[in-house]
């Protein structure tokens, strides 16, 4: 009982209220519109890491604001066809990745793997 409680804890990822863009193309046109940074995140849905970011960092309210009002932030599936292009750009080999590009798509920072709340915030916050 409870290692299926750990493994719903690990695996539960909770809707989140993050603007996400709808592709790469249509953030650089909204960050060109609205004068600020794409937030790039590579993830894929079999990624443990990108779960627990997910439910962990994705969901705090904290990140949930600043990326709302400062970036415009897009979630590329690494595992979709489509975003085989925008991965070859930034030479994505796996997820979890997230990059900071200003708005016509030029990265400016990046981390690779996993990374805490207060990582994650002081990594936002260095890169705007």
């Amino acid at each position: 009982m409870v290692s299926l409680g750990y493994a719903w804890h690990c695996f539960y990822v909770p809707a989140n209220e993050i603007a996400w863009a709808t592709d790469y193309a249509s953030a650089k046109q909204q960050a060109t519109k609205a004068d600020k940074p794409i937030l790039l995140y590579f993830t894929a849905n079999w990624c443990v890491p990108c779960r627990v970011m997910k439910r962990q960092v994705w969901a705090d309210s904290q990140v949930k604001e600043l990326v709302n009002a400062e970036f415009v932030p897009v979630a590329i599936d690494v595992g979709d066809p489509h975003n085989a292009e925008v991965m070859d750009a930034y030479n994505i080999q796996g997820p979890p990745v997230t990059i900071v590009c200003d708005s016509q798509g030029k990265a400016m920072d990046w981390r690779s793997g996993g990374i805490s709340q207060p990582v994650f915030l002081e990594f936002l916050n260095s890169s705007h």
